[in-house]
């Protein structure tokens, strides 16, 4: 087995940048990600391991967008995010908001 080598993966969906671990196994290539455990790949040769890799993250990170929506959707009909709006009900009622035009000034400080 050799060394492994680092290579950065650029998701163009998410904008984010993973770090793919990749090495040379015998005939085969290997690589996996280590901030996305469920990304493991095997093919013949670097180039088509890169390409799998690219492709199962990108699946990856679909899946994991799913199961929050879905999670997101339990929670509002269950009313767990109720007190979030009843909160920021009470902010907005005495004056405690900003406008996002004023936000995006304090935010650029």
């Amino acid at each position: 087995m050799e060394k492994i080598q680092v290579v950065e993966i650029q998701d163009p969906i998410y904008e984010e940048t993973y770090t793919a671990h990749i090495q040379k196994n015998g005939d085969a290539w290997i690589g996996w990600i280590p901030e996305v455990p469920e990304v493991k790949c095997e093919e013949h040769t670097q180039e088509l391991l890169l390409k799998t890799l690219v492709h199962e993250l990108h699946e990856a990170l679909e899946a994991e967008e799913e199961a929050w929506d879905k999670q997101i959707e339990e929670d509002l009909k269950a009313g767990h995010l109720d007190h979030l709006l009843e909160k920021a009900e009470e902010n907005f009622k005495a004056g405690k908001y900003y406008e996002i035009e004023d936000l995006q000034k304090l935010l650029e400080k």
